[in-house]
């Protein structure tokens, strides 16, 4: 775009929310981490590096569990990406009924740690995580970060 005079053209702003949708099927974990990073990329959002890979592990670690957990009941999956001034929201929602729990930490075990890790990075973060259910009876897991790392 080309700016004529002394008019020139406004930067496009980071802030907005993008929502896509996905099967509940293995593929769909790294390309949802695809497009999150691809988004963020384009559209500038200001972040640190740690806060971007912390975000793109929580978004895999969402849609991992949508896909092992939800995709019975749920064999779509919803990925919205809310950026603000300050903060970035991650959210993946399921058409599964059951809210998720978060298993201890158990050296033996080889899975389940993904909610543990989510809550991990956002607390470090200086952010918020939290589970909320959907009029359709589904759920919706989310996790807010600070676009730049809180003391």
């Amino acid at each position: 775009m080309e700016s004529r005079g002394s008019v020139h053209a406004r930067p496009v702003s980071y802030e907005g929310v993008w929502r896509f949708t996905a099967p509940a099927v293995d593929v769909s974990v790294p390309q949802a981490r695809r497009a999150v990073r691809d988004l963020l990329n384009r559209q500038g959002v200001p972040m640190g590096d740690d806060i971007a890979e912390g975000l793109l592990l929580i978004v895999s670690e969402l849609v991992t569990n949508a896909v092992k957990h939800a995709a019975l009941l749920s064999p779509e999956l919803a990925v919205e990406v809310a950026v603000g001034a300050e903060w970035i929201r991650v959210s993946v929602e399921d058409n599964h009924p059951y809210r998720p729990t978060a298993l201890e930490t158990d050296c033996a075990q080889t899975g389940g740690r993904g909610l543990l890790l989510v809550r991990e990075i956002t607390r470090e973060a200086g952010g918020a995580c939290d589970v909320e259910h959907t009029a359709g009876g589904g759920k919706i897991i989310w996790a807010a970060l600070p676009l730049s790392r809180q003391p």
